[in-house]
């Protein structure tokens, strides 16, 4: 499953804990983003896994999941190697 995390955490040790965990998924394409190709137990790891870092009454975290025949059309503007990165990262 492919799915886009975007997160907007205002506590900055907090923020940092949940991207150096989201390192570990997927990647890292925007300042508050990472696209991630996950396996469905591995996907539920990380829920499980951000859900013990986060304040829910404070962070907001959103996961977009795009269907395989959506990653394809991912359009970027700009400096996209960390994209690129990934769809070779996934072929191999």
């Amino acid at each position: 499953m492919f799915v886009i995390i975007a997160y907007d955490i205002p506590d900055t040790k907090r923020r940092t804990k949940v991207m150096k965990l989201l390192e570990g998924y997927g990647a890292h394409v925007q300042e508050s983003v990472f696209e991630c190709d996950l396996e469905p137990a591995k996907y539920q790891q990380l829920r499980k896994r951000l859900h013990q870092l986060l304040r829910l009454d404070q962070d907001n975290v959103r996961c977009y999941h795009l269907c395989q025949a959506d990653v394809p059309r991912i359009e970027t503007l700009g400096v996209a190697y960390a994209v690129q990165r990934l769809l070779v990262f996934r072929v191999i």
